[in-house]
């Protein structure tokens, strides 16, 4: 990378800022600004709202002392300013790569990355559990969390700010508010907050009225008196920061968030008090990148893009449609045809390929924002009422969700669809968003069918199977390019458990669930080559297993290697021997591959599945070493 100009080359950490004059420090962050835009666009990442965060980001760090003083961040989207003052400005071309620096807040990368983030909703909790350390190691430091305005949306941020405000500690929390989360924002805070934004004007002529009272001489100061007691009683209607001071939360705001002469001398006032205090700061996504502010969402989380056009870099297939994509088209056309249709998602729209089922049945189509717990048990209701509530979420997000899905959907055997987007390895993201153990939690659920597509013309029948099934379903699929084959024009029911053999071969068998049985394929070609013959089973389904298919070949093969995208404590390699196990098959040596022991770190996702020996090559090395074991 070219060498650093201007003062951005001089910042190593904050203390390099904090000599600087409001100019230099708008420079900087101009700076910050292009750099950040300069590596996301070839790298990818979240570049909308880091983009819109850089002066608040300057601002905390200039008037705190860090890393004394501690600042926990919400989500990460919004830390690549942090990262750039930190220590972290010659790495960051490394952003999001194998080896390179988090896209995220990470304990492990620095003493400025208080908590690990990359989960919506947590910093307030965090921060407060910091402050109570505090406390009782008798020590001094101020706690800052800083949390945006889609995280209001969950239900976390609301018990950390009912719990934090009662206990009356010294707490600092700043409310990002830019209108956004990922999606646009739903729900009565988002509501609030834009009323808020209004309310900008209301405060903006209360002080120039102050201040015109001010110059009137003997009645001027007098009015001003009476107006300060008045205000205390009708609060609720001049300042718009009722509901966290109802929660014991001084309210400080709205503050213009790209005005740093402003930003500091609010902050420095905040710094002296000594209890809960929500500063409420107005941001805009994307700032200073007119495509990234003109379309926010698209430039949340985005790959390699050209910062001309502001359009993606084609993929490696680009003729493939994604998995989402085929999952939004296929529930566009079940909804069409069955009216208990209704689709779910935790404010991921566009992410999870709903925006065409949106447009389409906007009477049938829900989103809760970042509040996965609701929407699965608002799933459950919905259910309970004949309909067939399709829940689209991240696999890793579902994770918030576990009671929900076992107690509120499972237990009662309701007809609730869980369809997991971005199944398995997901790449740059690392470690907070692979989707790495839906497997091993969901298969332990009664009731539930576990399903995974081979490919995308499997996604579309699953979707239409779990639909009809009658009971709880999941589908996992993954991240990307689906492999490119023709789609079926009509969706149609698999039979629920029945495996498919998709190769034949004598000398082993390789039982592969879904993004691995192409690989396994592929590994099987290889083998070919080398006179081992490999029957391949594309097993489909986790829950039920095809016991009969599969027992079948545990008394035909001597040795056997299960695949799968999962971790292989209580995965699908595990239900495999389980059920050999029940059954009573004995004399098959058993393989099996998977994610060990261990999260998986940040890279594209052919490292990964290499690194882990489930590419193709993993495979066949794995296949050569049981036929071989020398």
């Amino acid at each position: 990378m070219d060498e650093k100009t201007g003062i951005l080359k001089g910042i190593n950490s904050p203390e390099d800022i904090r000599c600087l004059g409001i100019e230099e420090l708008n420079i900087l962050a101009g700076e910050i600004r292009q750099e950040i835009l300069e590596v996301v666009s070839r790298n990818g990442g979240h570049l909308a709202p880091s983009l819109g965060t850089v002066e608040l980001t300057l601002a905390i760090h200039y008037v705190f002392d860090t890393p004394r003083d501690k600042v926990v961040w919400d989500v990460g989207h919004q830390a690549y300013a942090h990262k750039i003052i930190t220590g972290r400005r010659d790495a960051f071309n490394t952003l999001r790569k194998m080896g390179g620096i988090s896209g995220f807040p990470k304990r492990g990368e620095s003493v400025y990355d208080v908590f690990g983030a990359g989960h919506s909703s947590t910093s307030i909790s965090a921060a407060s559990g910091i402050a109570d350390a505090r406390c009782l190691k008798g020590d001094t430091f101020k706690v800052i969390a800083v949390i945006g305005d889609g995280s209001m949306t969950a239900g976390m941020a609301f018990e950390a700010l009912n719990w934090s405000g009662e206990r009356e500690k010294d707490l600092i929390v700043i409310l990002n508010d830019n209108e956004m989360s990922i999606s646009a924002n739903v729900g009565a805070m988002s509501s609030y907050l834009n009323r808020v934004m209004a309310g900008q004007q209301v405060t903006k002529l209360r002080a120039k009225i102050h201040d015109f009272l001010k110059t009137v001489p003997g009645v001027g100061e007098q009015v001003i008196k009476f107006a300060r007691k008045a205000e205390e009683s009708l609060k609720g209607f001049v300042v718009p920061g009722m509901l966290f001071e109802e929660l014991g939360f001084k309210y400080i705001g709205p503050i213009e968030g790209h005005r740093l002469d402003h930003l500091i001398k609010h902050l420095q006032n905040v710094r002296v008090m000594e209890r809960p205090v929500l500063v409420h700061v107005i941001t805009k996504k994307g700032k200073g990148y007119r495509f990234a502010e003109e379309d926010p969402s698209r430039f949340h989380g985005i790959g390699p893009f050209d910062i001309e056009t502001g359009q993606p870099v084609a993929g490696e297939n680009p003729r493939a449609a994604s998995y989402t994509e085929v999952f939004g088209r296929t529930m566009a056309q079940l909804a069409r045809e069955d009216t208990r249709v209704v689709a779910i998602t935790a404010a991921m729209t566009g992410g999870t390929g709903l925006d065409q089922f949106a447009r389409e049945f906007p009477e049938r189509f829900y989103d809760v924002g970042i509040a996965e717990q609701h929407g699965v048990t608002f799933a459950a209701g919905l259910a309970t009422e004949g309909f067939v509530p399709v829940v689209a979420i991240y696999s890793t997000f579902l994770q918030r969700a576990y009671d929900q899905v076992l107690h509120d959907v499972c237990l009662q055997n309701l007809p609730v669809v869980f369809a997991l987007d971005r199944g398995g390895i997901v790449g740059d993201d690392g470690p907070t968003h692979h989707g790495l153990f839906d497997f091993s939690y969901l298969r332990s659920m009664p009731n539930i069918v576990v399903m995974a597509p081979k490919d995308e013309n499997e996604l579309q029948h699953m979707l239409k199977t779990a639909v009809e099934c009658g009971g709880p379903a999941s589908i996992r699929y993954p991240r990307g390019s689906g492999v490119g084959i023709p789609l079926d024009d009509v969706p149609e029911m698999i039979e629920i458990g029945k495996a498919q053999i998709v190769r034949k071969g004598k000398d082993l068998a390789i039982i592969a669930i879904g993004s691995t049985v192409y690989p396994s394929l592929e590994a099987a070609e290889i083998l070919a080559q080398e006179h081992i013959e490999t029957t391949v089973v594309n097993s489909r389904f986790v829950k039920p297993l095809d016991r009969t298919l599969l027992c079948e070949i545990a008394s035909s093969f001597k040795k056997i290697v299960t695949v799968e995208e999962n971790v292989l404590m209580g995965g699908f390699g595990s239900a495999v021997l389980e059920l050999f196990e029940e059954m009573g098959v004995s004399g098959a040596e058993v393989k099996r591959l998977g994610i060990g022991d261990a999260f998986v770190e940040q890279g594209t996702q052919a490292q990964l599945r290499k690194q882990q020996g489930i590419d193709a090559q993993g495979i066949a090395q794995a296949v050569r070493k049981m036929m071989d074991p020398r």
